[in-house]
């Protein structure tokens, strides 16, 4: 299959509903043993298109064509809350249209390239850590050896040994990939090209070299288009002041002042469409009360080893203004120790009475997602008021129109950004992030990382993004691999 168009775009528009386009016209095609990386902004449509690749969705307009026998597998972003309480085997099994009597051989060979080691086969999902779910989410794809990869953000829960196995992996693999990430340097690793969707176009342009080179290429266009707009409004006002001039003297000149007209308004019509740049979030900062003495008192944490959790005794104080990061590899229980710390579980810590606590889980469970947007937020406030909401859900580049949708129809970035609008909202003293990068776009990472080194209230943080990290102050660690 080298060499031959294994996926085509022609002409595919699609919409959710009316008058709110995802795709409008678009076309391109990828040849076999390609690697792409799919980017656009949160809310641009990015795993809508993925869905239409792999046939969930029906284009409005259009064709998309897969080459004859190829197979289309996607990783998708999280597994979904019908999956959480399947075993391992019935998660597997899901992914073959026919019953497959060999499952537990191919399962154990799929998790050795992910780097996971075998769990007993009846494991339910939800037990699973969110960096082991995502490998398990990478393993489901691999699994049905397709011709055509999809990724939908695979580093998001990942440690560095993770993506450092992933990366490896995806330099090696000879078949054709897309990959959707908001971690450039992992992406220019190993793509060959950029197909890039336009929110605002809602096009889709294919640009060859990594992130960087695209990023430059669109700054060329942009001046270009800008310097050929400045010599077109030129070119209008002369024309329609000419128009003028010729109007006013009457005659035959009024026929050459409706020409002038005319040129000039087509002029303003073909003026070069300059693309707006993805929008980034504005510099914000959590507020906390300002309570002082003891916010929380933790006395120990629960580690997982070789599948045996094991309760390590901690004597520490956390107060106002004391910012505390939780690491240790994928598996370790992290994830769980915030977990228990968020739902006053006395063995592990003490939460002092009338603490306000803002828990931001990585799988955003804690939102409700049958409520709208609009809702959600207005919840989240202590004095009522609508006009507030609206600022906030700007602030946080929430769309007006996306306020009476359902938290579950927002993309995965856009729910991201509607936790930090909540927790804005909230002022919390105590501040609970497990994992809070994931499936950001990146350009806001440091805006958000700004807002957590300021936060003067008691910061406890789980991340495996070291450059983010690196940003934030932090004044106390937990290691639990050292624990």
């Amino acid at each position: 299959m080298a060499d031959n168009i294994v996926l085509r775009f022609e002409g595919v528009s699609f919409e959710y509903s009316h008058k709110k386009p995802v795709l409008d016209g678009v076309s391109f095609s990828v040849r076999a043993g390609f690697k792409a990386a799919l980017m656009g902004q949160n809310g641009a449509g990015k795993s809508s298109l993925f869905k239409l690749i792999t046939k969930e969705l029906t284009p409005t307009e259009g064709r998309i064509s897969i080459e004859p026998g190829a197979g289309v597998a996607i990783a998708r972003q999280v597994v979904s809350r019908e999956e959480l309480d399947l075993s391992v085997e019935e998660f597997f099994a899901k992914c073959f249209a026919e019953k497959k009597w060999n499952v537990k051989a191919l399962i154990q060979n799929v998790l050795e390239v992910v780097h996971l080691p075998v769990p007993p086969f009846d494991k339910k999902i939800r037990e699973f850590s969110g960096g082991q779910q995502a490998r398990l989410l990478l393993a489901s794809a691999l699994i049905q050896n397709p011709d055509i990869l999809l990724l939908d953000e695979p580093t998001n829960n990942l440690d560095p040994t993770g993506i450092e196995h992933l990366t490896q992996f995806l330099i090696n693999y000879q078949k054709t990939c897309l990959v959707i990430s908001h971690d450039a340097d992992f992406l220019n690793a190993f793509t060959n090209g950029v197909l890039y969707l336009d929110i605002f176009t809602h096009t889709v342009e294919q640009y060859a070299g990594d992130y960087y080179d695209v990023v430059e290429e669109i700054a060329r266009r942009i001046e270009k288009a800008e310097r050929e707009n400045v010599r077109r409004e030129r070119t209008i006002e002369e024309k329609r002041a000419q128009a003028n001039v010729f109007a006013h003297k009457g005659g035959k000149l009024r026929g050459v002042a409706k020409r002038m007209r005319t040129l000039a308004d087509e002029l303003e019509e073909n003026k070069a469409e300059v693309r707006r740049e993805d929008k980034t979030l504005p510099s914000f900062d959590i507020a906390s009360s300002g309570r002082t003495g003891p916010i929380v008192e933790i006395h120990a944490v629960k580690v997982v080893r070789e599948g045996t959790s094991v309760v390590r005794p901690i004597n520490m104080i956390l107060k106002r203004n004391t910012h505390l990061l939780v690491s240790g590899p994928n598996g370790i229980g992290k994830s769980t120790f915030l977990e228990a710390l968020a739902r006053g579980d006395e063995e592990i810590a003490t939460i002092t009475s009338e603490v306000t606590v803002g828990y931001y889980r990585q799988d955003f469970s804690t939102l409700d997602f049958g409520q709208t947007v609009f809702d959600t937020l207005f919840a989240s406030l202590k004095e009522k008021n609508k006009e507030l909401v609206y600022k906030t859900a700007a602030r946080f580049l929430v769309p007006v129109s996306h306020l009476q949708n359902t938290v579950e129809s927002l993309s995965e970035g856009q729910k991201g950004l509607l936790m930090f609008a909540k927790l804005f909202l909230e002022e919390p003293d105590l501040l609970i992030l497990d994992e809070p990068t994931n499936h950001i776009n990146f350009r806001h990472l440091p805006v958000i990382a700004e807002a957590l080194d300021h936060y003067t209230g008691t910061l406890i943080l789980v991340s495996h993004d070291f450059n983010f990290v690196s940003q934030i102050r932090i004044d106390e660690v937990i290691d639990l691999e050292t624990v």
